[in-house]
């Protein structure tokens, strides 16, 4: 092999975060197994990409509106200044370490897909099973080196095998993200209840046919862009709510939203469960604000900084019960998402490749052929792009 290998990175020396936005191509020191260097090597196993997702996660590094802290941080720590980006992928194994291979049983030639967050299975939350949230954790593609690449290494406790005669490669790879829908609708039973879900973007679709699958009475999608709407028409919502002229950038509920969910409930009093998955303030509110007494709120959508709780005591008094989601448990979301994925019956698996990977079509690029602005106008309009590399 040679000693570099192609990747799409966020270079801090290059390109100034407050100045730039993008990823840029560039050749970098090929990630290899070295345990005469590292004896931690023993462990890890090296993988070549076939398809890596592009995340909301990676639009905020592209846009320099998320991560900046997490990358800085642990690049200094590294005494380097280039991160590669990207935690979405679908690979196959090219070496193993020998303890990954005594643990595991992996081999060369073996197809996997990689849980995102790197747990150290040592701290408080790792001995009480929250791995993720545990106290050390590292995020490839933000933290540790990532997937948009010709190989990356990684730990083999994070793999997670895939038989792709029953998930389609295109679909492999999105188990990660799918994973996040699938842990928020399982944070409560969605059984026999009404469920809305604030922003329909790639999660919230995800979520909409997940919470159909997992028993949901009536699912309502909000989503301002008609594109997303279709999908998620497409994915199973059963109504769906356009949002109003509501001022964004302050904290304040949607009514329209708010009032149009409530007349789409049984005796307008509101749903039983609302997923807020854009992470504005105003979202935060309306989700509060759309659910009845004794009702839950699932919080995903992510943004740094402060939010405001509109009309706290409500929260209090309404009984509402206010859930935050990160990542996936793992490994218990990763086999459910399995079990979604392979079955045919819902059939989520072709849902996603025909209404959102519109089987390929305009949504997978080349990693050979990368263009910056060609690939920003794709992740502008599709709410999932892939990379595909050369096999």
């Amino acid at each position: 092999m040679a000693d570099s290998m192609w990747a799409l990175v966020y270079d801090r020396k290059a390109d100034p975060w407050e100045q730039t936005k993008g990823l840029r191509p560039e050749q970098v020191e090929r990630a290899r197994i070295d345990i005469a260097k590292d004896y931690k090597d023993a462990s890890m196993v090296l993988v070549k990409p076939k398809l890596a997702g592009f995340c909301g996660s990676d639009r905020g590094i592209w846009y320099r509106r998320a991560f900046h802290d997490m990358i800085f941080n642990s690049l200094d720590n590294e005494k380097r200044d280039v991160r590669i980006i990207g935690h979405e992928l679908l690979g196959e194994i090219v070496e193993v370490g020998p303890e990954a291979a005594r643990e595991f049983g992996y081999k060369p030639g073996d197809i996997v897909s990689t849980e995102s967050h790197i747990a150290c299975g040592v701290c408080y939350q790792c001995r009480m099973g929250d791995t993720n949230v545990c106290i050390t954790d590292r995020i490839i593609g933000i933290s540790t080196d990532g997937c948009f690449a010709e190989y990356l290494k990684l730990p083999g406790h994070s793999l997670w095998p895939t038989d792709t005669k029953k998930i389609r490669p295109e679909v492999g790879a999105l188990q990660e993200p799918f994973g996040n829908a699938v842990y928020a609708c399982t944070k409560v039973n969605l059984r026999g209840k009404s469920v809305a879900i604030i922003g329909c973007g790639t999660i919230g679709l995800f979520a909409i046919a997940i919470a159909k699958a997992l028993g949901a009475r009536k699912v309502i999608g909000v989503e301002p862009l008609e594109n997303n709407r279709r999908m998620a028409k497409a994915m199973g919502a059963d109504a769906l709510v356009v949002p109003g002229k509501a001022d964004q950038v302050s904290y304040v509920h949607d009514e329209t939203i708010t009032r149009e969910i409530h007349d789409l409930t049984d005796e307008r009093v509101g749903v039983d469960v609302a997923l807020e998955m854009s992470g504005s303030n105003a979202a935060l509110n309306t989700a509060i604000s759309a659910v009845r007494r004794g009702g839950h709120v699932i919080l995903f959508g992510l943004k740094s900084g402060d939010a405001v709780i509109e009309d706290f005591d409500r929260v209090i008094v309404d009984g509402i019960s206010l859930h935050a989601v990160v990542g996936r448990r793992i490994f218990e979301t990763w086999h459910i998402t399995r079990n979604l994925l392979e079955s045919r019956d819902p059939n989520i698996h072709d849902l996603i490749w025909t209404v959102m990977l519109n089987r390929g079509d305009g949504t997978i690029v080349k990693f050979s052929e990368f263009d910056r602005d060609q690939f920003e106008k794709k992740i502008n309009t599709q709410p999932k792009v892939l990379l595909r590399f050369a096999s």
